[in-house]
């Protein structure tokens, strides 16, 4: 009986040994001369609270042949609680903002642990931990359409000028012929008014005196001479 707890209690030693050692081998296989994550080796672990945020939540780039992650800036209403740089033979680094990593961005040179024969591996993922909040959007406002009375003005009327032609046209007079008052068509009369009394016998005995003062003078100048 006594061998034979011996021979398991050895056993089990062994395979705690063993087991202890291949621990230890994990262990110090996976480690980065980045003095500011935490080495872990396997496959990395979900975020706790399963907030996984995007790549474009944040301002990035890869350097040095993608062995280097620079985060230049996160983005408004954005936290970012872990950093998980994967990449190599095994394991991870895992970096938290305000535990040896600064709390604010930017950072700089963040990378995978080392492979296992001490080589820098290339990043091949990395993503972010964290929470993000959403500006509430504002309730669309229907402007308010003012309807402006326009000012009452008084207007004032002002007396129409009259267009004038640039060429003056005079008006044309006309005499109208003289109207021969009826019972005068003979043009006696003198203009005046019609009695119904025909006074062109006067004529005839205006020239019957002309002739005979004129035949009286010369016989006066006759005697004369004669005398």
């Amino acid at each position: 009986m006594r061998r034979r707890s011996f021979r398991g209690a050895v056993a089990v030693m062994a395979l705690t040994t063993a087991a202890l050692i291949g621990t230890a081998g994990s262990a110090l296989a996976c480690y980065s001369d980045d003095n500011r994550p935490h080495p872990t080796p396997g496959k990395p672990t979900p975020c706790a609270d399963g907030q996984v945020l995007d790549q474009k939540d944040v301002v990035s780039e890869l350097t040095k042949n993608n062995t280097r992650l620079n985060i230049k800036s996160v983005n408004e209403g954005v936290t970012v609680t872990r950093i998980v740089v994967v990449g190599g033979d095994d394991g991870f680094n895992d970096y938290t903002p305000g535990k040896k990593l600064d709390k604010n961005a930017p950072w700089n040179d963040l990378r995978a642990p080392f492979n296992f024969n001490g080589s820098q591996p290339k990043i091949d993922k990395w993503f972010l931990c964290g929470s993000k909040t959403t500006k509430p959007t504002a309730p669309a406002t229907t402007p308010v359409t003012k309807t402006s009375t326009p000012p009452t003005t008084t207007a004032t009327t002002k007396p129409s000028t009259p267009a004038t032609s640039a060429t003056s046209v005079s008006p044309t007079s006309s005499t109208p012929a003289a109207v021969v008052p009826a019972g005068n068509e003979s043009g006696t009369g003198g203009g005046l008014a019609n009695t119904g009394f025909d006074n062109s016998w006067l004529i005839w005995v205006g020239a019957l005196l002309l002739v005979a003062g004129g035949g009286l003078l010369a016989l006066l100048k006759f005697r004369r001479k004669a005398s």
